[in-house]
């Protein structure tokens, strides 16, 4: 307080100083050019009284209760209208009050633009200075920032931005932490490290504004789901930059690794409101290692995580298909790139459509497992060209089972959707014809176990509204959402692939397995959340249109249809649909 004091008091006196030196000037200048020539006396007492009154227009107006660096335009503005107010009080002052006559107009602007220029200069000369020649303004150029949970993980993090503070190289270097977040009443006001508890998380968006918040750290790694989702939901209302520290089973912990390194960008997913799925990998190792397994549609957003997944558990071979070249490449080169002579790998480019060429496939390399995810999913692309969904979807689903079984495949797993149920779509409808293929072909004795994995919506996969909605808001349109009322179930890709592994590994043939997907969620709470994410207020900075269902698009998707029912496995979010005869 005493440092802020001294630099008003500095601010101050600078400011009496240019007014003074600018009404002098604005005198001399007109005297020079013969304009008008002021008495001596009359400059004296001019300057004396514009000394005064702009010294208080100012003080009032907030130009001394700025902390300089963070002026920004609008406190220079203020500062420019202070003064401008200080001069014509003065002037209305001494007209009203001596006998001299009105301040010439030339003059007063001339006084106008060399007090307000000086003013302004001073500030912007001193706001530089003082950054670049104090310890404080040095710090100040780092990220102001605000750390949720004052907990161990705020405890390493404060440790390693003190650490951090003379190595410019160093990441943490960026961040200046000014306040605290806890909903602890036994830690509120208390100081760690220099930095202090300002209040619980019901105080966060206040705190952003009066702290000046420019990033905000959620440092509670074990939090619960519905805390995180709570917390993060006000968060993305502030505008600030939101990092998270990842899970504790996420984080590494050695001499070498810091925190601050591992934190990560908020995603969507961790405003859906629910606890990640996890499940038993010895399992799905096991039934993994030493397979040949086949993925279609292996460079789809579904097949290629499958597929990296998949190489994580010491398969014998991997075969990859897919008629789109250029994602098999991609999926290709990043797994070559990681398991380089650790994986035998094999992409091949060919349509599950064509009958003879996969016949080829099955007969050259004799897969033990096939995993289906090749079809069209677009709703409504396929909505106009039904013709190309009955031919890939349901041709290349029978093409393939049937091969499977014939090449006595140990185990067939189709990756279907939630549009299959109670179909009103050409792509859900086709998807209800695979659906019923495999499981016609579970009824009959094979020595193939023919499973369907069914799931919602999954986040950040090809022709999902999330990247939809990222190219909209960084291009500067509009967020197009098809109605306010529109709900989807949603899960992330890792967890769709997690669960077709698991329910290939526990799978006896027959099976519909369904995830517990927990609550649907609006369409359009993903968009207005993703549209804060990026600094922006919905409906302000980034409209919002509501363009219509689609053809063929439901307002609410369901997970089973009334018939099949469900039944639990050993997995509790994992749930069994009752086959129906086909």
């Amino acid at each position: 307080m005493k440092n802020f004091n001294e630099r008003k008091f500095i601010l101050a006196c600078a400011d009496l100083f240019i007014v003074g030196f600018g009404t002098v000037m604005a005198g001399f200048i007109l005297d020079v050019f013969e304009v008008k020539d002021f008495s001596d006396r009359r400059i004296a007492l001019i300057t004396l009284t514009n000394m005064v009154l702009c010294f208080l227009t100012l003080y009032f107006s907030g130009s001394y209760s700025k902390i300089w660096r963070y002026f920004k335009i609008k406190d220079y503005i203020s500062a420019a209208l202070g003064m401008a107010s200080g001069l014509i009080l003065s002037g209305l002052f001494l007209t009203l009050t001596t006998s001299a006559q009105i301040i010439e107009m030339q003059f007063f602007f001339l006084n106008l633009f060399l007090c307000t220029v000086g003013v302004l200069i001073f500030r912007l000369l001193f706001r530089k200075t003082f950054l670049v020649l104090t310890d404080e303004g040095v710090q100040s150029l780092r990220k102001r920032t605000m750390i949720i949970g004052a907990g161990e993980a705020c405890m390493i993090i404060l440790k390693e931005i003190g650490n951090a503070k003379h190595d410019p190289k160093n990441p943490s270097a960026n961040f200046n932490p000014v306040c605290l977040v806890d909903d602890s009443a036994a830690k509120q006001r208390q100081i760690f490290n220099g930095v202090e508890v300002m209040g619980t998380t019901n105080d966060i968006k206040s705190l952003c504004v009066s702290e000046n918040i420019e990033v905000i750290i959620f440092a509670i790694p074990s939090c619960s789901e519905t805390d995180r989702k709570r917390i993060l939901d006000i968060c993305s209302e502030t505008g600030c930059i939101i990092k998270v520290i990842p899970y504790l089973g996420d984080m590494l912990f050695d001499d070498n690794t810091k925190l601050l390194g591992q934190v990560k960008d908020i995603r969507v997913e961790d405003l859906l409101g629910r606890d990640p799925v996890s499940f038993d990998n010895k399992e799905v190792q096991d039934f993994i290692r030493g397979k040949v397994c086949m993925i279609t549609g292996g460079g789809g957003s579904i097949g290629s995580e499958l597929t990296r997944q998949i190489a994580k558990y010491d398969p014998k071979q991997i075969i990859i298909v897919d008629i789109y070249e250029n994602n098999a490449y991609d999926i290709e080169q990043e797994l070559l790139m990681d398991y380089r002579d650790k994986l035998n790998l094999v992409t091949l480019i060919a349509s599950v459509r064509d009958y003879d060429k996969m016949n080829l496939i099955f007969e050259k390399y004799r897969p033990d497992i096939v995993f289906h995810a090749a079809a069209h999913k677009h709703v409504p692309l396929m909505e106009s060209v039904p013709e190309e969904a009955v031919k890939n979807n349901v041709l290349g689903t029978f093409n393939v089972a049937n091969l499977s079984q014939f090449y006595k495949v140990k185990k067939f797993i189709m990756i279907s959707t939630d549009k299959a149920v109670n179909p009103t779509n050409v792509m859900g409808a086709t998807k209800r014809c695979c659906e019923m293929i495999v499981q016609y072909m579970a009824q009959y004795d094979s020595e193939t176990a023919f499973i369907t994995t069914r799931f919602g919506n999954v986040l950040g996969s090809n022709g999902s509204v999330i990247p939809l909605f990222k190219r909209q808001i960084e291009n500067g349109k509009p967020v197009t959402v098809t109605s306010p009322e529109i709900i989807r179930y949603f899960m992330t890709i890792p967890e769709a692939v997690s669960l077709v592994l698991q329910a290939s590994a526990m799978a006896k043939g027959g099976e519909i397995f369904v995830l517990d997907m927990g609550a649907p969620v609006k369409i359009l709470t993903l968009a207005e959340n993703l549209i804060r994410m990026y600094g922006k207020v919905p409906y302000k900075d980034v409209p919002i249109v509501f363009t219509g269902l689609r053809p063929g698009e439901k307002m609410k998707e369901e997970l089973l249809m009334d018939e099949e029912g469900l039944k639990t496995t050993s997995n509790k979010k994992i749930y069994i649909g009752h086959q129906i005869e086909i």
